[in-house]
């Protein structure tokens, strides 16, 4: 599947790429190094736990790698009175009598208990470019759905400090 990338995000992970390739890596190599130094490969704890660490980094690089390939890059400017990337957006849900906000953003940096949804979550994809004022039915599955109001949208940028969800 194509990630749907910023060109925040897509910076990003090029920053992490960068920091994984020259600063990771050569501490992971290193850490191999002397562990493999302190003799008996077959029962040294340390060498076997330096490889995985050292493996770990570079399939982190690999999958960063190939997600850049294949993303999509998608604008986070939408109209004033719209919902878009980046917005933050009061929801009713009138089901259960409550309100909520939250930060729309693109898959990667997603995480429904810090309030930021998904673009590509139900949610997330019934609301996107929607107004305030507007009612709208959630598709979760063939067999659910449940409507939402749209109380209210502020205009956001990135944040500095927003992480890439690592998986």
């Amino acid at each position: 599947m194509r990630e749907q990338l910023t060109e925040h995000d897509v910076k990003k992970i090029q920053e992490e790429i960068e920091y994984r390739k020259l600063v990771v890596r050569k501490e992971a190599i290193e850490a191999v190094k002397e562990a493999r130094a302190h003799g008996d490969l077959s029962e040294n704890f340390e060498y076997h736990a330096a490889k995985k660490d050292k493996n770990r980094n570079e399939s982190r690089i690999r999958y960063l790698e190939r997600m850049l390939k294949t993303a999509k890059i998608v604008k986070d400017t939408s109209a004033s009175d719209e919902v878009g990337l980046n917005n933050l957006v009061e929801v009713y849900f009138p089901e259960d009598d409550e309100t909520s906000t939250f930060k729309l953003v693109t898959s990667i940096r997603g995480n429904s208990l810090d309030g930021k949804i998904s673009i590509e979550s139900p949610l997330g994809k019934a609301i996107l470019k929607k107004h305030a004022g507007d009612r709208v039915k959630v598709k979760v599955s063939d067999d659910y759905s449940y409507e939402v109001e749209i109380r209210s949208i502020q205009k956001t940028t990135d944040d500095e400090d927003d992480k890439i969800r690592s998986y």
